[in-house]
């Protein structure tokens, strides 16, 4: 129990070097570190924001739980759970309403307040009797808010036996509401949407006296065209729209889209690659069904079984939970506060706040996730409850459901291999769409090249060994094949035989341990001979028939071994401190390599083809047990036929065709159709040190397997992007046709048998006015103090607002360092991925929030940030963004430039500069600036920039003081 107030508590916003604080007497004070940090031992725990985050700039370790501070953000978790608010005191303050003027240290106090004001208004009711339970088990676990929530909800001492338990609200299982199962939906109509349908739904969304967007009407119209009947199989009606930005384009597809669903009876299937375009959709969808519940009825955002709480693990965690200390039940009694007012149940970018993991623990929000793949569907008491359950029976019944490329592709992919099992019941889970609208277009090829790829790896195999096998001899939770199915084959010798000798079989992937051990086995990597001679478990004894697994020779640590050191072989001056990344050509093999790779094939398929007549014998109790079969049982082994496909046999299959094609290496002067290589990569869950080797498998053209299996069995497609086409100037009619044909290319609509319908709509926005663009000539990009200098030069022009991306994580961090507190002393604070303790989403949500903010990051922050007006004012971009030259694109740009490769890496150049500028302008005010720190650009690259845009090449301080210039002026139209 907390001997603190919050109330009598200091008040500290930490930044880099100085600290701005608030006395228990009232007293603002600008301190440095060593005078905050004195203040908070003299004056006792301080009232802050996102308190890890302060402890690092405090130079202290993270608090950890329970957290000796008052964190502002636990108690927003606890008070207002399933809300938005990005973790600052501006951020809290929008989020309650107050934001009516600067917000200092001295605000702390009164946020607290408030939370504390609304937690005492909450009516009475289940939740404000969960509410009372979960605060009284706080309190007794030393949570440092206890005592303010317990008298804000006027509680004093143990709950009483009428009332619910402390130990009752965490289980909110109890409370959730359960799914019904309904009839199955027929199949959807084919009536078609024609442009002018499209326009006057479009109309109707925006409403009388909305914006007129130019060109919005018109890509609507054009849309349309992918809701009209399929005339013959395998040709999908297909419009490849190119949309500026500003065009409107997301209520541009939605329009036709909605009309279509809604005529023809069937849901369209909207697609984008990242998670934060994912929720700009679903809020866009607000316009179309304004009242919450319809919206909730005929919109549906979809993830992947990974992304959302499982109940089941959950409850696991919660019983556990009083031996695992109080860090934990904290952890647990705010999940179960946001358990019970989310919409979806999605921890990793829905409704939970992003900071949550990193106040209260990442491997908390993990373990209650299903990240292990062991869902056992209906055995599950939980099942009526789920929340993926409950997400997949609303997108069988929904008019648009937006997910993301990954998921599509995996579930068309399933859908193809179901029309393989004709006579297989479990392979329809979320239903095969007809109608597809794949937003961010422009990352189809990334998708496809992940979805369908295959990847052979210590990691990937070991994970599959637990899975099968559950935990060997750890703490671990894992539970294995045989306890996942349980009942379904106790006492029948016919499903029992099989499952014995698949977990048999299963020894012969790397057993725990095997990262340290591959570690030490970069000369001394075993006889591959032996290896080869593998008994029935795949294994073989070293010393005595009586040496333990640790001692047997496992055929995939083999294989590995060789894997490995034919990396550090062929990889010039690596040492074990940059290893990580290196990767190195499969052919010529070095020896005993096809040897190692003829035994795992072997003990791969010693371990699928039991697992192969398991689900045979499975399927076959759905037919002959017909009659007696109960609903659940039947759901049981539906779900687990379709699980063992997905998870084991497609894997193990993969892996084997992957083996047996491995010694013959591809032929001189044929367009190989794989591109095949070793990689070494540091993982996640590794120590430190330890690094996993893979071997990796690429479709040279990864469209080829997205058109057979998603496009060509779709009715009808619409591919959209800003960024489609690489517009190097043509203005030619053969120019502007071979910049569409290459745009064809990349997406893959080349290898349908109909044409595409091609539009291209211009962004409104007028750039010459709005933007400039500067390539710094002056700045040596290699020298990590000249790069820095020429950020903070620049983010100090802008006054803040500026995004600096990076093509590498250590020059982003060198810079960080060097720029933080420069930056500070200037009123701007500094924000960078790969350095603060916020995921990505939650980092992005603080720079649109704080306004005069900058924020540093990689790839990621070009393509997936959506900042509006004045918070993204500046974009530095540290160098060209080539392609990263390692072997996949090497053969690419060889086999796929069309005898060109140099334009093809400036063409995919060109398409990152634009992507990275899109960035600066996403409404008609906005303004902004764009600058290329590197002075060797080639002029050609230029192009990427929109038409109109002068580009003007100077040293750093001419371009600061054009930067300066350019935000003193009055913006066009406003004089």
């Amino acid at each position: 129990m907390s001997a603190y107030s919050p109330y009598d508590a200091p008040a500290i916003i930490a930044r880099h070097g100085s600290f701005s604080c608030l006395t228990p007497d009232g007293e603002l004070l600008s301190l440095d570190r060593d005078g905050a940090l004195a203040l908070a031992a003299k004056a006792g725990p301080p009232l802050v924001v996102h308190a890890p985050e302060a402890a690092r700039k405090l130079g202290l370790p993270p608090p950890g739980q329970p957290s000796p501070w008052f964190d502002l953000l636990e108690l927003f978790a606890f008070v207002h759970p399933a809300h938005p608010a990005a973790p600052t005191p501006l951020g809290l303050s929008l989020a309650l309403g107050m934001a009516d003027g600067p917000v200092d240290v001295d605000r702390l106090p009164s946020l607290a307040t408030r939370l504390l004001a609304d937690l005492r208004g909450m009516p009475p009711g289940e939740t404000r009797e969960m509410t009372n339970a979960l605060a009284v088990r706080l309190r007794a676990v030393g949570w440092m808010w206890g005592d303010a929530v317990m008298e804000a909800l006027d509680l004093e001492g143990p709950t009483p036996r009428s009332a619910m338990q402390p130990g009752d609200a965490m289980r909110i299982w109890r409370a959730l509401p359960k799914w019904e199962e309904t009839p199955p939906r027929p199949a959807p109509g084919s009536r078609p949407v024609t442009p002018a349908e499209a326009r006057a739904r479009l109309a109707t969304i925006l409403g009388p006296g909305a914006e007129t967007r130019v060109g919005q009407a018109d890509f609507a119209g054009v849309a349309s065209n992918a809701f009209a009947p399929r005339e013959s199989r395998g040709a999908p009606q297909v419009v490849l729209a190119e949309a500026g930005t500003g065009t409107g384009k997301t209520l541009g597809y939605i329009a036709p889209a909605s009309l279509w669903a809604e005529r023809n009876g069937g849901a369209v299937w909207i697609s984008t690659y990242t998670r934060h375009l994912q929720r700009q959709i679903e809020s866009e969808t607000a316009r179309l069904h304004p009242d919450a519940a319809a919206r909730r009825r005929r919109i549906v955002l979809r993830k992947g079984r990974e992304n959302y709480l499982c109940l089941l693990n959950m409850e696991e965690v919660v019983n556990a939970a009083p031996t695992r200390g109080a860090g934990v039940t904290i952890a647990l009694s705010l999940l179960a506060r946001w358990g019970l007012a989310t919409s979806e149940g999605d921890l990793f970018g829905g409704d939970l706040p992003g900071w949550f993991g990193e106040v209260f623990g990442h491997a908390i929000v993990t373990a209650v996730a299903d990240r292990r793949g062991e869902c056992i569907h209906g055995a599950c008491p939980h099942y009526q409850r789920c929340f993926v359950e409950h997400s997949i029976r609303r997108a069988r019944e929904a008019d648009l459901v937006v997910a993301n490329h990954a998921l599509v592709m995996s579930q068309a992919a399933w859908a193809q291999q179901g029309a393989a099992n004709p006579d297989d019941a479990a392979n329809d889970e979320d239903g095969v769409p007809t109608r597809y609208v794949l937003d961010e277009g422009h990352h189809v090829a990334d998708a496809a090249d992940s979805a369908f790829s295959l990847e052979l790896s210590g990691l990937e195999a070991a994970e599959l060994r637990r899975w099968l096998l559950g935990a060997e001899g750890s703490r671990s939770r894992a539970r294995g094949l045989k306890r996942r199915l349980d009942d379904l084959v106790v006492g029948s010798p016919r499903l029992e035989t099989p499952l014995d000798a698949a977990l048999l079989a299963a020894k012969a992937l790397p057993a725990p341990g095997w990262s340290a051990r591959l570690s030490l086995a970069d000369e001394d990597v075993g006889e591959p001979q032996e290896a080869a001679e593998n008994d029935r478990w795949g294994v073989l004894a070293l010393s005595s028939p009586q040496a333990s697994e640790a001692e047997l020779i496992n055929p995939t640590e083999a294989f590995l071994a060789l894997l490995r050191g034919q990396v550090l072989a062929r990889t010039a001056g690596a040492s074990r401190t940059t290893l990580n990344g290196r990767e190195c050509d499969l052919y010529p093999l070095t020896p005993g390599l096809a040897e190692a790779a003829s035994a795992l094939s072997r003990a791969f398929g010693r371990v699928a083809e039991p697992l192969r007549t398991l689900v045979d014998r499975l399927q076959d109790r759905l037919s002959e047990e017909a009659d007696t079969l109960d609903a659940t049982s039947r759901g049981r082994i539906e779900a687990m036929t379709r699980t063992l496909r997905r998870r084991a046999l497609s894997r193990l299959d993969g892996w084997v065709a992957m083996l047996s094609a491995f010694a013959a290496p591809p032929e001189e002067g044929i367009t190989p159709q794989f591109i095949r290589f070793i990689r070494l990569t540091a993982r996640g869950g590794q120590r430190r040190g330890e690094l996993d080797v893979g071997l990796h498998q690429h479709w040279l053209d990864p469209t080829i397997p997205f058109a057979a299996v998603l496009a060509a069995p779709a009715h009808g497609l619409l591919i959209t992007s800003a960024t489609l086409r690489d517009e190097t100037g043509a203005k030619s009619g053969d120019e502007v046709e071979r910049a569409w044909e290459a745009a064809e290319s990349r997406v893959g609509v080349n290898h349908l048998p109909a044409p595409a319908v091609r539009a291209a709509l211009a962004s409104p926005f007028d750039y010459a006015a709005q933007t400039r663009v500067f390539i710094v000539s002056d700045v040596a990009h290699h020298n990590v103090e000249a790069l820095a200098a020429a950020y903070r030069t620049l983010f100090l022009a802008s006054g803040g607002g500026g995004l600096g991306l990076f093509t590498a994580i250590e020059r982003l961090r060198g810079v960080h360092r060097r720029i933080a507190e420069p930056l500070e002393a200037g009123g701007i604070s500094l924000y960078a991925q790969h350095v603060d303790a916020m995921d990505n989403t939650t980092l992005v949500d603080v720079f649109r929030t704080e306004t005069d903010s900058c924020l540093l990051g990689t790839d990621a922050m070009r393509d997936g940030v959506d900042v509006p007006g004045h918070a993204l004012r500046l974009v530095v971009f540290e160098r060209v963004p080539w392609p990263r030259p390692d072997i996949l694109h090497r053969e690419r740009r060889l086999h796929l430039s069309q005898g060109a490769p140099g334009l093809y890496d400036e063409r995919i150049a060109r398409l990152r500069l634009r992507q990275a500028f899109g960035r600066l302008i996403r409404a008609r005010e906005d303004r902004g600036v764009f600058v290329l720190l590197e002075r060797r650009t080639p002029s050609r690259l230029l192009s990427a920039f929109p038409s109109g845009v002068r580009t003007q090449r100077m040293g750093l301080v001419a371009a600061a003081a054009e930067i300066r210039t350019f935000f003193a002026e009055t913006p066009p139209g406003e004089a």
